[in-house]
């Protein structure tokens, strides 16, 4: 099994503005920190986990749990390597658990894998036992935690919906393996949330690798009645070896060490022509990225090749994720989500319209 590299700090340093964007961290709070680091891992007082983590525990000490939840997520970043970064993963769950204490109604859920092979943890609103409402399954990428979506959770209410935010695999509190089996914990978290949500009207609001794994559940879980997702990898991903000598050492090595192998041993990650054929009649809203160095554009035109399919693009000039387009991409992934779900029409046209000017023509994604 080849090796590869740990990130380096320049590629972690041209990386951090876009994440600390969409948790929203201040450019200049990010620059700041940053300008206090001076090696990418370890322990030594000026590492990258090392700085992250003081900056959160100043915020903490200020009670500014939050705040403070969002610096810790960036010091376990990309993943967990060693005690400085695990102690990042710890304090952003109690950081974050603190924070929720003064909203009512944000939850907390623990899933176990029906085979009992590990755990995973949700962060939950807007569930009742008396009124139970649609779902909307919040899920990220690789290097993404689920206590990012705070602001989402807090709008539970006022979207008509209930929510349910947690992480693949490997990633954060989730002990599960990520292997072609991991889709399954969608179906046993849904399973979980019967009672106090209508789960047979479930959308997957589901990020990059989120949002694949969304679209194998969907081939085995009928309560997923949409998927919306930003950069997510179909089937050229898995399947071009060249791609994969041009991936970020960050995105590579991530992969590794979440499912033990490289990312071109994957092959049978791809959906098949036959898979994508059974996923014509599912709402799939995607979002692709012109310079997307992770996933291929091809991805998204896997997705579109069926001119049958229920398909919706846009296409940003952005990268991967695209993180300079988050406040036309929210909305669209939002309202996307109600109107597959049927439920509250006037803020989803709300939603829709700041949106912009969406795709709907499969054949005229840009490959």
């Amino acid at each position: 099994m080849s090796v590869i590299e740990a990130p380096p700090l320049a590629e972690l340093r041209a990386l951090a503005p876009l994440h600390a964007r969409a948790q929203g961290i201040p450019a200049a709070r990010c620059r700041a920190v940053l300008s206090h680091i001076r090696t990418a891992h370890g322990d030594d007082a000026d590492s990258w986990p090392a700085v992250w983590n003081r900056a959160g525990d100043a915020l903490a000490a200020r009670g500014r749990h939050l705040d403070a939840a969002r610096h810790y997520a960036l010091a376990r970043f990309p993943s967990v390597d060693g005690p400085a970064r695990e102690r990042a993963q710890r304090l952003c769950v109690r950081s974050f658990d603190r924070w929720r204490a003064s909203w009512p109604g944000i939850g907390r859920l623990e899933v176990e894998a029906p085979s009992g092979g590990g755990r995973f943890a949700v962060w939950t609103a807007g569930l009742s036992r008396q009124a139970p409402r649609p779902l909307i399954l919040v899920c990220g990428g690789i290097v993404s935690v689920k206590e990012q979506w705070a602001p989402l959770l807090a709008r539970a209410a006022a979207l008509g919906t209930a929510l349910a935010v947690t992480e693949l695999p490997g990633v954060g509190e989730n002990t599960l393996p990520y292997d072609t089996a991991a889709p399954a914990m969608i179906s046993a978290l849904l399973d979980s949330l019967a009672n106090r949500a209508d789960v047979r009207r479930t959308h997957a609001v589901a990020l990059s690798f989120g949002g694949h794994l969304a679209l194998r559940a969907a081939l085995e879980d009928r309560r997923l009645v949409g998927v919306s997702t930003v950069g997510a990898p179909v089937r050229h991903f898995f399947l071009d070896h060249d791609w994969h000598t041009r991936l970020p050492t960050t995105t590579a090595h991530t992969l590794r060490r979440l499912t033990g192998r490289a990312s071109a041993e994957l092959g049978e990650w791809a959906l098949t022509a036959d898979e994508l054929a059974r996923l014509r009649d599912l709402p799939v809203t995607y979002v692709a990225a012109l310079r997307d160095d992770i996933v291929p554009l091809s991805d998204a035109a896997a997705l579109a090749a069926d001119p049958a399919a229920r398909r919706r693009f846009l296409v940003v000039d952005d990268e991967h994720g695209a993180p300079a387009q988050l406040a036309r991409v929210r909305p669209l992934l939002l309202g996307s989500a109600l109107r597959d779900l049927g439920v509250h029409p006037v803020r989803r046209a709300a939603l829709c319209a700041v949106a912009g000017a969406l795709r709907t023509r499969p054949g005229r994604v840009r490959t």
